[in-house]
């Protein structure tokens, strides 16, 4: 790469400022990447320019040259783009699985006795294809149920070739095939049970079962009775199809509901509703894209709307996305009916975007590893904060104060992920006698890490990042106890939402790198920090709970469970001494309250002689 770099730059900056698709080649020239661009000069010269994340620059460690088409318009640079990637299947693009779980139902139309088959891929060479549909065995399920339904033949003869060659099979007998070995019905009526076929395939069996009930009342009025007989059993058979193939109707939907999920691995789900009622689910797992979000999904809906028949009437996606309305443009056009895409805020709809979602995160945890999710998750942590390794053993650190008294500070470690309670660790501030949280902050870094310098092997182990409970002055102070042992660490704040959630992080110079765009990072970064608030909170009321014992149990009639007591109800020695005496009454006995409340009073009239 670094021989091409300049020569590409150079190229890059004489494109044009006009839409089109640009092409990634290597050095043997096989087309690595498509994308397109609104324009090609600014798009393709940010690949040359600059840092990237890991897979980009992967991809353009690789490249050795690209091409360019220029395009009418965007409409025209997404088609073509969608075109490309079908017929290069380059390998830095997103490429949906289509080789296995969905497979099509094949109607070859130009026999004059056409039959179903199953297909792993849409093919243009004039049959009528349907789906895709949710595994094989739904597959030969549907075509099984079809064909009993309409009474077409499932044997291996084939028509005209093999009419009057033997005796009807025993699907004839059963009634499940209308016997069309037999040279009757005729091929007129084969041709019309196809055509109610069809509409079954595209979810109209509603029309189908009109139809038949129809004919079977003029059958009926006609006194043809076995004909109406033999109807009504069609009739009941297509009926009982339209109400149990729910996986037909998956097929069909009229709104279908999309979430893209990121983490340890990516996750495309599809959500299919008909009339409201969720009939079916996709999705596709792979590798975490090198695009954003809005360009991985618009990828991502060509791909998997490409051969759909039926199409839905309704999309609706998790996000904006930049070429919504060319992608809807770009389906309608395929389906032969108007299809809207749409980013819902509230409501129903928005519920079944949320529902997509939850299916998403689900199968991206359902198929990696804790491992998995936590190396994922430090690689991004690391690309975010731009630290020098990952960030294996992760260290934070908070104070725990009321006022100017037990002046506590806690530090927690992380390790690949996990607590290491074994190396949390516990400060009482000896330098520091009022309220000072960066003064504080600074004695407990000097502490742990002279214990480092020392070679004490309680701290021992050195950290790859410091996560300090607070803002940019909070890091600033932990950075400057490091630096005056001569040390360097990155460090880092933990910033809180009006929710007190942990939403960003932050450097001394009050830089924030927001945690929220990864859900993993996010949920992590949460935990590390109720934990080491509650750690410090914890220590804080062990000390204030060892002076308050030692001082009830001075007073007569105190005992472990008035103190306890005591102590429950008003949280501190401070409150107790505060209290009236009707306040001590609800608590204790009145000989003890009084004796508590003498024993405080009399100390103060004490003080102030």
């Amino acid at each position: 790469m670094a021989n091409h770099l300049p020569e590409l730059r150079e190229k890059a900056n004489r494109l044009p400022l006009l839409p089109g698709v640009y092409i990634m080649l290597d050095e043997q020239s096989e087309v690595i990447y498509v994308g397109k661009a609104k324009k090609l000069k600014n798009r393709v010269s940010s690949y040359f320019h600059g840092e990237h994340l890991p897979k980009v620059a992967a991809m353009v460690s690789h490249v050795a040259d690209f091409h360019v088409i220029i395009a009418e318009s965007e409409f025209e640079a997404l088609v073509l783009e969608n075109s490309l990637i079908k017929l290069h299947k380059p390998h830095y693009n997103i490429l949906l699985k289509d080789d296995k779980g969905y497979p099509f139902i094949r109607l070859d139309q130009k026999s004059l006795y056409p039959r179903m088959s199953l297909t792993n891929r849409a093919a243009d060479d004039g049959a009528r294809y349907f789906g895709p549909f949710g595994s094989r065995g739904q597959s030969n399920a549907i075509i099984d149920a079809v064909s009993k339904a309409l009474g077409l033949p499932d044997c291996s003869r084939q028509f005209p070739r093999d009419i009057g060659k033997g005796r009807p099979c025993l699907q004839y007998q059963l009634g499940a095939c209308r016997g069309w070995c037999r040279g009757e019905p005729s091929q007129l009526e084969y041709s019309l049970a196809i055509a109610q076929l069809t509409l079954i395939l595209e979810g109209r069996s509603s029309e189908v079962g009109e139809s038949i009930r129809a004919e079977m009342e003029q059958a009926s009025e006609e006194l043809r009775f076995e004909d109406a007989a033999r109807l009504r059993d069609r009739y009941r058979a297509v009926s009982t199809l339209e109400n149990r193939q729910r996986v037909i109707a998956a097929a069909h939907s009229d709104t279908d509901a999309i979430a893209l999920e990121r983490g340890a691995k990516a996750c495309f789900a599809v959500l299919h509703y008909t009339e409201g009622d969720l009939t079916g689910k996709d999705y596709s797992l792979f590798p975490d894209p090198m695009e954003d979000n809005a360009e991985a999904l618009s990828e991502l809906l060509r791909q998997y709307y490409v051969n759909r028949n039926p199409m839905p009437f309704i999309i609706l996606l998790p996000f904006e996305i930049e070429d919504s309305e060319d992608i809807a443009r770009f389906l309608t056009e395929q389906a032969g009916h108007k299809v809207s895409v749409e980013i819902p805020q509230r409501g129903d709809k928005a519920a079944f975007v949320e529902k997509a979602r939850v299916n998403a995160r689900e199968e991206i945890l359902r198929a990696t590893t804790q491992e998995e999710r936590h190396s994922n998750t430090a690689e991004w942590l690391q690309k975010a904060l731009g630290l020098p390794e990952l960030p294996h053993r992760m260290e934070a650190y908070d104070i725990s104060n009321t006022g100017d008294s037990d002046i506590v500070s806690s530090m927690v470690v992380y390790v690949d992920g996990k607590p290491k309670k074994s190396e949390y660790r516990r400060f009482k501030m000896k330098t520091v006698e009022h309220q000072d949280d960066y003064g504080s902050m600074q004695e407990t870094i000097t502490r742990r890490f002279t214990h480092y310098l020392e070679g004490d092997g309680k701290f021992a182990e050195k950290p790859d990042l410091l996560l300090i409970d607070g803002g940019a002055e909070h890091a600033g102070a932990a950075e400057s106890a490091l630096s005056a042992l001569g040390l360097s660490f990155p460090v880092f704040g933990m910033v809180k939402d009006d929710r007190h959630r942990t939403r960003a992080l932050i450097n001394s110079q009050s830089h924030e790198i927001g945690i929220q765009s990864n859900p993993a990072a996010f949920a992590l970064i949460g935990r590390i920090q109720e934990e080491v608030h509650r750690f410090a909170i914890e220590y804080h009321r062990k000390l204030r709970d060892s002076v308050g014992a030692s001082t009830l149990e001075k007073i007569e009639g105190v005992g472990e469970k008035r103190r306890q007591a005591l102590m429950k109800a008003f949280g501190s020695i401070k409150n107790i001494k505060a209290a009236e005496l009707s306040e001590l009454e609800n608590v204790v006995n009145r000989p003890t309250a009084l004796a508590v409340y003498n024993y405080f009073h009399q100390e103060e009239a004490q003080s102030c002689e």
